[in-house]
């Protein structure tokens, strides 16, 4: 069956960085976009970042353009996000989900598989 894992979360000092993966199995890798997305508590689940299935397109919410930097490997069936200059806003549970028509976007409701999230959390 196709599994998302991601891996990577953790506490940070505002101004600090991370690298989420997500690794993918049970999936053609290559046929499916990638997008990235986060959920803060009480909040609804919101669009950080895609990118297609060649890497040669992405896509970032405006609130992490800049900062952020979507990526994927193929020959590691992984996709990864640079966090950079973190904010306490950042805080949040971090999923990864694929797309299996290539949309590079931030409708949630296209994306066919979903993984179960890591926490960030920064202090300020």
């Amino acid at each position: 069956q196709v599994q998302l894992v991601e891996s990577g979360g953790g506490l940070v000092q505002a101004g600090g960085s991370l690298r989420l993966s997500c690794e993918a199995s049970g999936l053609t890798f290559r046929r499916y976009a990638m997008g990235w997305f986060r959920q803060a508590p009480g909040k609804e689940r919101e669009f950080v970042a895609a990118i297609s299935w060649s890497g040669g397109n992405a896509a970032y919410a405006d609130s992490v353009k800049g900062r952020f930097t979507v990526s994927r490997d193929s020959a590691r069936n992984t996709v990864y996000l640079q966090m950079n200059s973190l904010k306490p806003e950042d805080t949040a549970v971090y999923y990864c989900a694929a797309n299996f028509g290539g949309y590079v976007g931030s409708d949630r409701y296209t994306y066919d598989y979903w993984g179960q999230g890591t926490q960030v959390t920064v202090s300020s």
